[in-house]
């Protein structure tokens, strides 16, 4: 890519994939690296930002760009730790990173530093949690039984019944009491 090597050294890890161009940076460098990609390469359409998990102990940052006259695609990528989730806001460099950096915020815990109106954007309020992050237990699981659903045996012909388990991840003392 023309200047990113003189411009990030190695600070920038450039990877190719299924014709696709992806660039890793180091949370310190990521608004600079947008920065280079608009002014200098031609990225100018921010096409989408979202968070990734990378158990067990961070998450990626994940933009999408795009540069119209070339008619090429580049994902950039960025990591933050999970006890200190913080990244520069990329608002000041793509305006249409706003409403992403919110739904990231609100799903991932991922804070943006510099944000304008950094509050949530989705779910209702008082939520607690974020709701894509991996240890998140999905209470709506626990409490509530599946509409419809019959287990093997419940028909009335078929395989006996099976042992009653719980969803992955949720703790033993959730749900409803026994009956």
């Amino acid at each position: 890519m023309n200047g990113l090597a003189e411009r990030f050294g190695d600070r920038a890890q450039v990877s190719e994939s299924y014709g696709d161009t992806t660039i890793d940076v180091g949370a310190a460098d990521w608004i600079e690296l947008l920065t280079f990609v608009r002014d200098s390469l031609g990225y100018v359409y921010f096409d989408w930002l979202t968070g990734v998990e990378d158990p067990p102990d961070g998450f990626h940052v994940v933009a999408h760009v795009y540069n119209p006259p070339a008619g090429r695609r580049l994902l950039l990528r960025t990591r933050v730790l999970r006890e200190d989730p913080r990244l520069a806001s990329a608002v000041g460099v793509y305006r249409g990173a706003n409403w992403h950096e919110r739904e990231t915020y609100e799903m991932f815990g991922v804070i943006f530093d510099g944000h304008p109106y950094l509050v949530p954007l989705l779910l209702p309020d008082g939520f607690e949690g974020h709701p894509l992050r991996k240890d998140f237990i999905l209470a709506a699981r626990v409490a509530k039984v599946w509409p419809g659903a019959k287990e093997p045996g419940e028909s009335g012909h078929g395989a006996p019944s099976r042992r009653k388990t719980l969803p992955p991840g949720v703790p033993a003392d959730w749900g409803p009491p026994d009956a």
